[in-house]
This record gives structure tokens, C-alpha cells and sequence, in this order.
């Protein structure tokens, strides 16, 4: 009889985790569509915004228009700005996103960048960046939680006026990207210098510029900045999302799986109790 109870405590314990990942697919499912939204429209017009900007680079002169599109001769200082998400029962999700932010640091070390610093958004990454040793900036952390336009601009904009100072060479952005419910990449891509438009033989873009494309650009290019770093906080925590919907959906079929097979057991034992205790009492002929 022992083992029977000790199989349905644990029956009991399996349901009441099978409703826990249930209720928390339900509720990544909900949060998945309702940021999946924001994320495809932020992206659209930091796309629309990027493919005016290269037009304008790529015209005659304007490639020195702006200090952001100049790269740096010296190797001083590095920084990489890396998304996670602040909980975890998302997958391989931040194991992914550190994975590729050791990766980075570890090749700009190798490309002879005195100094990396690292600004960790996500309380996750965070603390990976702490455990491995990094230099970081933590003033950027709880953006995942909060992830408003205006507090994508202050940390684009603060990269833009380090940069732009000459105290960072270089700004790459290391963050899980949105393909499928299933897949989520993770990508390091270059943030500074904004790399110019190409210019293309036998085509003039059809834009006029007033007052000119260099003020234009002054203002357009920190702008197009901006709102590709919020499309990337809000591509990050899409695929966190994804990957925690399906996390919880695969916790849940195994959950249920180990239901069936313990209530399977649970009532073959009884059955054979049931079976013992009859033989027991039934008098032998």
C-alpha cells in the first residue's frame, strides 16, 4: 500500500505541475501575439527608415555627412550590447544569447580591442556577463520589462554620443532574432559605424532633399538608429517568447505523458492488491 500512495502523491504532484505549464504557455502564447505586432511594425519602419538613409549615403559625397557612418582607426573600446530575457523556463533561449556574447567579446579580443564593454539588457544576461567577468554597464538592464520607444532612444542615443566622441570604436548588438514559433537565431550584427549605402552604377535616388541631404541626414541618421534598436529589443523578446511558448507546450506533453504512465501503474498495482487481498481471504479448496 505504500507504493500505491507514494504514486498517487506524485500523480497529484505531476497534474498540479501539468496546470502550471499549461496556465504559462496560455499566457507566453498571449504575450507572443500581442508583441509580435509591435515587433513586425517597429521593423517596417526602421526598414523603411534604413532604405531612405542608404539612398541618401550612397549619393555623391554624402558619405562623410555624418560621424556615424566613419569607422574608427584605433581598437580602443569596444562595447556590445547584448539581449536576454529577465526570466528563464524559455528553452535554450539565453543560453543561446550568451553563448553568442562570449563568442563576440572573444572576437573582438582577438582583433586587438584593448577594452569590451558589455551593456546587458535582461536580467539574465546580466548575470552571465557578471559570472564571466565582463565590463559592463548595467543602466539598461530592465529594458525587457519595459520595452517603450523611449528607452530604446536613450540607450541608441548614448551609444550614438560615445561613438561620436571617440569613446567607442565600435557598437555591436548580440540578440535572438524571430524566424519561427520553433526558431529563434541568435545574431551579432555591427550597430557603429552604420555601414553606408551602396552606390549603384546608372541609378540616382528619387528623392529631393531640402534643405540638403547632409542636414538630412544629420537628423535621419540618428533617428534610423534609434528605432533599429527598439525593433531589436522587441525582435529579442518575440523570439522569448516563441521559445517559452513551446518550452511550456513541451513541458506540458510530458507532463501529460508521465500522467498516463503513472496512472497506468497506479491502477495495475491496485488491481493487483486487490487481486493479493481476495487471494488472501479466499479459502483454499
Amino acid at each position: 500500500m505504500a507504493a500505491l500512495k507514494e504514486i498517487k502523491a506524485r500523480i497529484a504532484s505531476v497534474r498540479s505541475t501539468l496546470k502550471i505549464t499549461s496556465a504559462m504557455k496560455m499566457v507566453a502564447s498571449a504575450k507572443l501575439h500581442r508583441v509580435q505586432g509591435q515587433a513586425q511594425a517597429a521593423a517596417e519602419y526602421e526598414r523603411g527608415l534604413s532604405q531612405i538613409a542608404a539612398a541618401l549615403t550612397a549619393a555623391s559625397g554624402a558619405k562623410a555627412a555624418s560621424p556615424l557612418l566613419l569607422p574608427h582607426d584605433k581598437h580602443g573600446r569596444a562595447v556590445v550590447v547584448a539581449f536576454s530575457s529577465d526570466g528563464s523556463l524559455c528553452g535554450s533561449f539565453n543560453a543561446n544569447a550568451v553563448k553568442a556574447l562570449a563568442q563576440q567579446v572573444e572576437r573582438l579580443r582577438a582583433e586587438g580591442f584593448d577594452r569590451v564593454t558589455v551593456i546587458p539588457v535582461g536580467e539574465k544576461i546580466a548575470q552571465a556577463a557578471a559570472e564571466a567577468d565582463y565590463d559592463t554597464d548595467g543602466r539598461f538592464r530592465t529594458l525587457v520589462s519595459n520595452p517603450a520607444c523611449e528607452g530604446a532612444a536613450a540607450l541608441a542615443d548614448a551609444l550614438m554620443a560615445e561613438y561620436a566622441a571617440g569613446e567607442a570604436d565600435r557598437v555591436v548588438l548580440v540578440y535572438n532574432h524571430f524566424r519561427s514559433m520553433g526558431r529563434q537565431t541568435p545574431v551579432q550584427e555591427m550597430f557603429l559605424p552604420l555601414p553606408a549605402g551602396e552606390e549603384r552604377p546608372g541609378r540616382v535616388p528619387e528623392y529631393i532633399c531640402e534643405p540638403g541631404v547632409e542636414t538630412l541626414l544629420a537628423a535621419l541618421l540618428p533617428q534610423t538608429l534609434r528605432a533599429r534598436l527598439h525593433a531589436v529589443l522587441l525582435d529579442s523578446i518575440t523570439a522569448e517568447q516563441a521559445a517559452r511558448t513551446v518550452a511550456m507546450q513541451t513541458a506540458s506533453d510530458n507532463a501529460a505523458e508521465l500522467l498516463d504512465d503513472l496512472s497506468l501503474t497506479y491502477n495495475k498495482r491496485r488491481q493487483q492488491a486487490i487481486t493479493d487481498e481476495l487471494a488472501d481471504i479466499t479459502p483454499a479448496e
